[in-house]
Formats: C-alpha cells, structure tokens, sequence
C-alpha cells in the first residue's frame, strides 16, 4: 500500500515491463516492514532533461534504477559520479541527495559477480568472454578485471566499440590479457551475454550456434535478459551440460547494492 508518507525509489527505461527490479524491492520492503516503493517508470528520451529536473525537486523519492538504454545517456547529466562510473561513462542507479543533487554509480558488475558467486564462480585466474560493450556489458568487464580474471574477451557487433572498452580496461589492468579475439569457447571459463539479444520471443542467440557447439560443460554460462528467464542461450548451455546463470539472478543479486546506495536497503540482504 502506497500512502502519503511512503517513501518511493524508481526504476526508469524503456522499455520497462521486463524488469524484474520492481517485485523484488518491492518483496523486500513489505517482508521487512519498510514504508518505501519501487515504480517503474518508461520514459522517453526526448524527456529525460525534464525528468531529471523533476527529480531534483522530488522530496520522498530517495533515488532511481537506471535500466536500458539510458546507462550511459545519464552519466554525463548528474551533479557526480563514482570513479568507475566515469571511467566506464555509464551509470545504472541515481541517488537523490537532500539538497536535490544527483549522484550515479554503477553496481552491474558486482550484482554479477553476487550471482556468479553462487554459482561456485570465482574471477580470479579465470579466462571470461563477455558479449556485449555497452553499459551492463562494459560494468561486468570491469568487475571481472577487479576480480583479477587471467584473460577477458570481449565480443559486439561493433569492432570500435569492441576496442574502445578494451583499450580503457587495459590501461586500468594492464597486466590482465584483454582483447576481441577468440576462435573457440572451450578455453573460456565464463561466458555472458551482456546484450539485449534472446530478449522476448525472438529465439535469437548472442553468438553463432557453431561457435556455441565448442562450450564445455565446466563453463558457467550466464544471461543479463530477465525475461524469458531461460534465453534461448541459456537453454542451448544447457544441453552442452553447462550451468548457467539467470538474469533474474542476477537482478535479485544487486537489489542489496543498488538499494543500499539509495539508502533502502542493506549492502546484504
């Protein structure tokens, strides 16, 4: 029940019906008693400037999840980011301070790695291809290199984007092995789509089925899609033994840090 006093947090993007940020704060609060909401919000680009003024001047609303495709088209219109934020251009949760200034970070990464953790993955020495440049993608690149992975890939339709994110990563870690190239998935020890590719009913894959034939059963194969819950990837990993790892999982992962930057919620829940 939302009343006067209830405090809110948001969810902004578009589109907005697929995400699965709302029931799972939401969840949260009512087990825990808590007088806050999320509200899913599809808004427009051509609205955003005006939306972030409203936040500003929004009294009970404590801060906002950025979903796509607004990650990076936000970073550069807050009052202050993170370093990671900046070095990535890209944010996807905005606190609003008491004074109506806005500030960004991005927790995609670590949501991910909380996910993969329960998984038995840890980054460290581990060789991982990520599908995907852009703000998830990018968020899950850098975390994996902060987890000290030996070898990272990365892979998107677009070659500069490709070495755009590798060329910023490599300066950050230099001594990780970082590149776009790769002829085979049996050495990866990681693989995720980090695009929106498998989302809906399209049964598209983020990778050539003859290059998802050379899987091996101890990779864990993950999705950032929330919905369906078993992408067309993850089924197809499925049969090639692989565990795999939801989107879902990873969005119920994040809720401690993207709450607790907000101020709802703990770091863990």
């Amino acid at each position: 029940m939302i009343r006067g006093s209830t405090e809110l947090v948001g969810i902004v993007g578009s589109p907005i019906a697929q995400v699965k940020s709302p029931e799972n704060f939401n969840a949260w609060f009512a087990e825990h008693g808590r007088d806050v909401a999320m509200i899913a919000i599809d808004m427009q680009e051509p609205a955003l400037d005006a939306f972030l003024a409203a936040l500003r001047g929004w009294r009970n609303l404590r801060g906002c999840v950025v979903t796509v495709p607004y990650k990076q088209v936000l970073s550069t219109r807050l009052d202050a980011v993170s370093e990671r934020s900046a070095a990535l251009r890209s944010v996807n949760v905005i606190r609003r301070e008491a004074d109506g200034r806005l500030v960004g970070d991005i927790v995609d990464g670590e949501g991910f790695l909380n996910a993969a953790r329960k998984h038995r993955f840890d980054p460290s020495g581990k060789r991982a291809l990520v599908v995907g440049s852009g703000g998830v993608g990018s968020a899950i690149a850098y975390s994996l290199c902060q987890g000290g992975v030996s070898r990272l890939a990365i892979a998107d339709l677009s070659a500069e984007r490709v070495e755009s994110l590798c060329a910023l990563l490599r300066q950050a870690f230099p001594a990780i092995d970082i590149g776009g190239a790769y002829a085979s998935l049996a050495d990866f020890d990681l693989v995720v789509n980090a695009s929106p590719v498998g989302m809906g009913d399209t049964g598209e894959l983020p990778l050539p089925q003859s290059l998802l034939e050379t899987l091996q059963p101890h990779s864990l194969v993950a999705d950032v899609v929330t919905s369906p819950e078993i992408t067309p990837l993850l089924a197809f990993a499925r049969r090639m033994g692989c565990t795999v790892q939801t989107g879902p999982e990873m969005a119920f992962a994040q809720v401690g840090n993207l709450g607790h930057f907000m101020g709802v919620t703990p770091l863990e829940i």
